[in-house]
């Protein structure tokens, strides 16, 4: 089949899709469906697809894998069957230095350009200098007389490659992407490739990859700028899609399209965190999840999170009092499971507990109660989560935040056992704003509160004792949490925080708990980054150390 072309303008299809990382055949297989659905419905001239679509990003040590060209080898011979159609995509190709970040350009079987990646980031959730090597070459290639240059990445974040394209006659810029998520990425993206476009007075298509990744949360928001820097189409952000836009041969400009609103601060951290949870328990082939419901805001957070990613039947809600459990709790859990529509059930946990005490009552004989004893009531609670997910298949999502996890204020084999753990980079004073947003959403849509109301007025407490609080041993959470962003996301010493204007105790204190807790956040489940440092890839600190607090 012969491409389609207007006599006045070229259609390109950018490809925002969901690709399992190493399934290489069946990212292949989505990627011809793509291009032949491009070509044929959208009369697309191009289709571009996202920086190494072909394996997934990011395949980590799967590039390591003796077995990884062979299988890039089957997936190009398949992609050479699709024809009427140019197709720009991702892929790790050895070269002669060693393994490269690539894109090819294929056109009716044949491949008329290749470029390989100039700047390979090695920061925060980036170690692409442990598997490839850089270019340097610019790649510009013909289509129907427009001049189009290629570029991955991490490359539009720098002036260097785009003007060695435009200086080999680029006339359209197009970057390959997979940028993950973090609050506020969507804008600090358009503002530099903006800054980009108008250095050089070119257009630019920025293709990125949607979908969850372990850890990594990558949002699509693809987008084409006027080489005056100006959008000219907008993708949405956690939606799967091909998106088009032309451009004009004669005047050389895009044609505007599709204007998809990006979502605020909160609403793009909710649909982070719904896309992350369902791709993870999907593409991990369970087949559904069970969570401890306390009648607390941070497991309401998280069961609100999980019927939207998966659907009311394919999630459990247990509730497991003991003594020091209020009605109220039981009460508000049971309130919001039916509310949602999940299986809900009760599990008292006394007699449990109580056989562990009395087969510890001799080793622990002369000692008083302390922390043990709180913590034998949450590791009770995960034995029956845990028991639970072994004969359903069900993933356990364990339900703490990132203020909890940066103090260790949570039990090691308790309440952090699981597999997910969907709110692990939410900071408390967050958990409040999403929920009442997701409240308000559920309003608008004339339905009832997703979390009843005084879940999120109740003092937060982890009832392991008699009329605890949060705050009877931690700072207010909102104070907490900014000595937390100060420490953990801007790497602000105690003195810079002191000197901000927080009380020297306190941060000495708070500081010295996300220190000595460094073991427990090691054998944590992995969860989603929504901030720009989370605990996890991009913040890797020694279990074992004589850092001094302070210094």
């Amino acid at each position: 089949m012969s491409q389609v072309l207007s006599h006045a303008s070229l259609r390109f299809a950018l490809a925002q899709l969901d690709f399992l990382v190493g399934d290489i055949a069946g990212n292949t297989a989505q990627m011809m469906a793509q291009a032949i659905h491009a070509r044929d419905q959208l009369h697309a001239n191009v289709i571009i697809f996202p920086e190494l679509s072909l394996t997934g990003y990011p395949p980590e040590d799967l590039l390591l894998r003796p077995s990884l060209s062979a299988r890039v080898t089957d997936a190009i011979e398949q992609l050479r069957s699709v024809h009427g159609i140019t197709m720009v995509f991702g892929l790790p190709e050895r070269g002669p230095s060693g393994l490269e970040n690539a894109a090819w350009v294929l056109r009716d079987g044949e491949r008329i350009a290749r470029y390989v990646k100039h700047k390979l980031p090695n920061h925060e959730v980036f170690d692409e200098r442990r598997y490839f090597v850089a270019g340097h070459d610019a790649c510009v290639f013909d289509c129907h007389g427009l001049r189009i240059g290629l570029t991955i990445c991490e490359d539009i974040w720098h002036p260097e490659p785009a003007r060695a394209a435009k200086a080999a006659g680029a006339e359209l810029l197009i970057n390959l992407n997979a940028s993950p998520f973090h609050v506020g990425k969507a804008q600090e993206r358009l503002a530099v490739v903006a800054e980009r476009a108008r250095e050089l007075s070119l257009p630019v298509l920025y293709c990125n990859v949607v979908g969850g990744q372990d850890e990594l949360v990558f949002d699509g928001g693809s987008f084409a700028l006027q080489a005056s820097g100006d959008l000219a189409m907008q993708a949405p952000q956690f939606e799967a899609g091909i998106y088009v836009v032309d451009i004009d041969l004669a005047s050389r400009q895009l044609l505007a399209t599709t204007q998809a609103q990006l979502p605020d601060t909160p609403a793009s951290i909710y649909q982070a965190l719904v896309l992350a949870l369902r791709d993870y328990v999907t593409k991990s082939g369970f087949k559904g999840v069970v969570l401890g419901l306390s009648g607390g805001i941070d497991s309401a957070l998280t069961l609100a999170i999980a019927v939207d990613a998966l659907g009311a039947e394919r999630v459990r809600a247990v509730m497991m009092p003991y003594h020091y459990t209020a009605d109220i709790s039981r009460h508000d859990a049971a309130e919001q499971a039916a509310r949602l529509g999940v299986h809900y059930s009760s599990l008292p946990i006394a007699a449990m507990v109580e056989a562990f005490s009395s087969t510890l009552s001799d080793t622990f004989s002369g000692l008083g109660r302390d922390t043990t004893e709180e913590n034998l009531q949450a590791r009770t609670r995960g034995v029956l989560l845990m028991a639970i997910s072994n004969k359903l298949g069900y993933l356990v999502l364990p339900t703490g935040n990132k203020s909890e996890m940066s103090v260790g204020y949570c039990t090691l084999y308790g309440d952090m056992a699981g597999g997910f753990a969907v709110i692990k980079d939410v900071p408390k004073v967050m958990v409040f704003e999403l929920c009442r947003w997701r409240n308000a959403q559920a309003t608008a849509a004339g339905e009832a509160e997703i979390v009843p109301t005084r879940v999120i007025d109740r003092p937060p407490s982890a009832e392991l004792a008699p009329d605890q609080k949060d705050e009877d041993s931690l700072p207010p959470y909102p104070v907490l949490d900014e000595i937390l962003r100060r420490y953990v996301e801007c790497d602000e010493s105690a003195h810079d925080i002191i000197a901000a204007g927080f009380e020297a105790e306190q941060v000495r204190h708070v500081l010295r708990l996300v220190d000595i807790n460094e073991y427990k956040r090691r054998q944590a489940a992995v969860g989603p980054r929504i901030s720009r440092r989370g605990f996890g890839k991009d913040r890797r600190y020694p279990i074992v150390n004589g850092w001094t607090i302070g210094k």
